[in-house]
């Protein structure tokens, strides 16, 4: 059992929760994810960690109500327990000195990219964070990414907080006016199929963090198999990180919308 000790609501379905363990926060890196799972026969949700205490011996998880099993997580309180936490799993992002980053996220997709965010300023980047979602309301993290963000950009759908657009539009943005060197995105997979055509016009390189469907969490069950490059590749394994512009996005959306 995995208590959680924090709760904070970011919006009305999206929350916060800080989870008691050590031996995830010892071993985890930025683009690791675990999956969670509530009650004997619950679902089980994979979730990026979005940060980590080592010496507290807590991870950070952000998790979306979208459907049975993640409105029961979400409902949980501060002293209620997950019954199961494993990971970390993936592998983690590669994060070396390039240049200028530009990393992009939307909606609860912030979530996974704080970290990288993150190791990407450590590791002496300038980085550029471009922040996106419908209204003001869905904005997640921007206190959290400013500090290790050289500029942060918001873009909003409706306007109703930092520029009006999407976040291709922010995106553009940055590579029209500064040399760019590599792009981060992490958000539904219809955003990073449209920064990715965007990125490959410019040929920057890009790299994007896929939330396929997945099961098992091992590679053994194929539910979350994209296709890379023509080949086919299992997210759990093999990413969740991969090169944007060698992704078939349009066959993971239609995957995708086989639960629908």
């Amino acid at each position: 059992m995995f208590k959680i000790l924090d709760k904070k609501h970011f919006s009305e379905n999206v929350v916060c929760f800080v989870v008691e363990a050590p031996l995830i926060a010892r071993s985890r890196r930025p683009g690791h994810f675990v999956i969670v799972r509530l009650g004997e026969g619950g679902e089980r949700i994979p979730l990026t960690i979005t940060d980590a205490d080592e010496r507290k011996g807590t991870i950070t998880l952000v998790i979306q109500a979208v459907g049975e099993s993640t409105r029961k997580i979400c409902a949980l309180e501060a002293g209620d327990c997950l019954t199961d936490v494993v990971g970390p799993l993936g592998r983690a992002t590669k994060i070396e000195k390039v240049g200028t980053v530009v990393c992009c996220g939307g909606g609860v997709g912030v979530a996974p990219l704080l970290p990288i965010v993150k190791a990407m300023k450590e590791a002496g980047n300038r980085v550029v964070t471009i922040l996106a979602a419908r209204t003001r309301d869905l904005i997640i993290l921007e206190e959290q990414v400013r500090p290790y963000s050289d500029e942060v950009i918001i873009m909003t759908d409706d306007g109703s907080y930092g520029k009006k657009g999407l976040v291709t539009n922010g995106v553009e943005e940055v590579i029209l006016r500064e040399p760019v060197d590599l792009v981060v995105t992490i958000g539904p997979a219809i955003m990073m199929k449209f920064v990715s055509l965007l990125t490959k016009k410019y040929n920057i390189p890009t790299m994007c963090s896929l939330n396929t469907i997945m099961v098992d969490g091992t590679g053994m069950c194929g539910a979350c198999r994209v296709t890379v490059d023509g080949k086919t590749r299992f997210v759990c394994v093999e990413g969740p990180e991969f090169d944007a512009h060698q992704v078939d996005f349009d066959e993971m959306l239609m995957r995708l919308r086989s639960y629908n």
